[in-house]
């Protein structure tokens, strides 16, 4: 998520040398990217599917709901945070040689950490506020349950069934910010046994099919295994079945950009790849709609089945994984002055993307208009005001560095005369 200029991820300087299975230091990957970018963006429309989906939580929903949402949700929801922490280990790779420990932990905590505790501090209340307010939990002032939130005394009347061990403060769609510090600072535990791994025979010589068999099979059994003990929560200290799939997506990042052979060929095979990734999702939706009624009791009783339904989720995830980085890598690696708003712009965006979709819907209830024009309508107002809100930012050092965006550098001295 970060480039030079922004907050999660190094923008990417290397690509995949044509002649061996060493990573070139020189070319630039605009491809990972515009395609980190992307991803992020598209949490913008999933949060604002999250409002109108009908069955699933969220902090707040619209009283017109849709359930055939939910097949159109799915499509991007078995993959789409996987593609990010993928894009986060390829970045690592790419950029390993660049930065010691020390530099990578300090410019991990300035460009994730900072940005995270501004943003529990300051950005994510409003969404706690208004969940409040439509469950009927508070009816007081925003002021006065801001003031709570961060003094966050144990003895607080507000939501005291919220209150965890840091008070009743939450980084809700921030996770993903103390994930990758997290898995950022595993990985550089592990940066030495990975480094000896790409460059040793049995990496330079396994297939490319075989790594990717590979690949998946251990997500596979950590779907079987895992996911059943440890639903997901966002909650980090108990959350093994996300720290599991989103630390060894990270790590398979790392090694398949550490491998330019593979790369090229998912370039290539971008299409086929692409293609099974939409059967195996038609497979998913079919089975969501009914098509197979006699599996559920099957999948609860027997083993070979639940790898069976896994078998097809993983394989899905790295499908459309691979198929997304093969066409990024064929048509996205070129410089664009768009990309280079993007890679500065991306992480404020995703920082306030939620609560404005948030704070938006709950407020233009009263107006009653049509789903498909109150959602146009909040996504709208949201792009405007991300990009609004993001203009004063980049005028601003301070801003910048809470919201985890590079200083600018000012000269002393300035030309004003020619």
């Amino acid at each position: 998520m970060q480039s030079h200029n922004n907050g999660a991820i190094k923008r990417s300087d290397t690509t995949p040398s044509k002649d061996s299975n060493h990573i070139t230091q020189d070319v630039r990957r605009y491809d990972v990217d515009w395609l980190r970018n992307l991803a992020l963006m598209l949490l913008i429309l999933y949060h604002l599917g999250m409002y109108y989906v009908a069955d699933w939580d969220w902090h707040i929903k619209s009283e017109q709901q849709s359930v055939l949402l939910q097949n159109v949700m799915v499509m991007s929801n078995l993959w789409r945070m996987c593609l990010l922490f993928f894009i986060s280990g390829m970045t690592l790779a790419l950029i390993d040689m660049k930065y010691s420990v020390a530099a990578l932990l300090r410019t991990r905590s300035q460009r994730l950490m900072i940005p995270l505790l501004f943003g529990m501090a300051v950005i994510v209340p409003p969404q706690l506020y208004y969940e409040l307010i439509e469950q009927q939990q508070f009816s007081g002032t925003y002021w006065y349950f801001w003031t709570e939130y961060l003094i966050s005394d144990p003895n607080t009347d507000v939501a005291p069934d919220r209150y965890s061990t840091i008070g009743l403060w939450t980084w809700n769609h921030l996770w993903y910010l103390i994930y990758l510090f997290v898995y950022t600072c595993v990985f550089l535990l592990l940066r030495p046994l990975c480094r000896k791994l790409v460059v040793s025979t049995f990496f330079k010589r396994v297939g490319n099919v075989k790594l990717i068999v590979l690949f998946a099979s251990i997500l596979l059994i950590a779907w079987v295994h895992v996911r059943p003990e440890f639903p997901t929560s966002h909650g980090l200290t108990d959350d093994w079945w996300s720290h599991t799939k989103y630390f060894l997506i990270l790590l398979m990042g790392y090694l398949f950009a550490s491998k330019p052979a593979l790369w090229r060929a998912v370039i290539n095979k971008r299409r086929l790849l692409l293609t099974l990734g939409l059967c195996t999702y038609g497979l998913v939706a079919m089975d969501r709609n009914g098509a197979f009624p006699f599996m559920g009791e099957a999948f609860r009783n027997y083993l070979v089945v639940q790898y069976l339904y896994g078998a097809v989720i993983i394989a899905n995830l790295w499908f459309w994984m691979l198929g997304l980085v093969g066409y990024a890598g064929r048509y996205l690696n070129k410089p664009s002055r768009l990309l280079d708003y993007a890679n500065e712009a991306v992480l404020p965006w995703y920082i306030f993307h939620q609560t404005l979709i948030i704070v938006l819907a709950f407020n233009l209830r009263r107006l009653e208009l049509p789903a498909g024009l109150e959602a146009l309508t909040i996504f709208i107002l949201t792009i405007l005001a991300c990009y609004l809100l993001f203009a004063g930012i980049r005028q601003v050092n301070i801003l910048r560095f809470l919201f985890g965006v590079k200083l600018r550098q000012f000269t002393a001295n300035r030309k004003t005369h020619n």
